[in-house]
């Protein structure tokens, strides 16, 4: 499950039909408003102050849902300062671990590519 790039959409401010399609068959699809709040404000925390090797968690106690943000790496391209990011979340038996680049773009973070599953952190 990609989640990340819904935290990528709703923080830049702009929505893309296009993400949709990434949530499905994931604890994503079991979240509620307060969940989506959390996770929502442990993915900005991330991007906007975490660094290497920090992680954001977040926990719903009305639904048991949760997840974590981690800072794997940062780096510098030629999109600018960039992340990698280790983002993990469970919602009733369903768990997703993924890793993604995003890079700051005009003060905006972008998914630059790479997303990979089982990558070790």
């Amino acid at each position: 499950m990609r989640l990340l790039v819904l935290a990528l959409v709703l923080v830049a401010g702009s929505a893309s039909a296009q993400y949709v399609a990434l949530l499905k068959n994931g604890p994503a699809e079991l979240f509620d408003d307060e969940d989506l709040k959390l996770f929502l404000e442990a993915a900005r925390k991330t991007l906007d102050q975490g660094g290497e090797k920090q992680s954001f968690a977040w926990q719903n106690p009305n639904t048991g849902h949760r997840g974590e943000f981690t800072v794997l790496k940062t780096f510098q391209s030629k999109a600018g300062a960039c992340k990698r990011i280790g983002v993990h979340n469970e919602a009733q038996g369903r768990k997703s671990d993924m890793r993604h680049n995003l890079c700051n773009l005009d003060g905006r973070w972008r998914l630059m590519g790479d997303m990979n599953k089982g990558e070790k952190k």
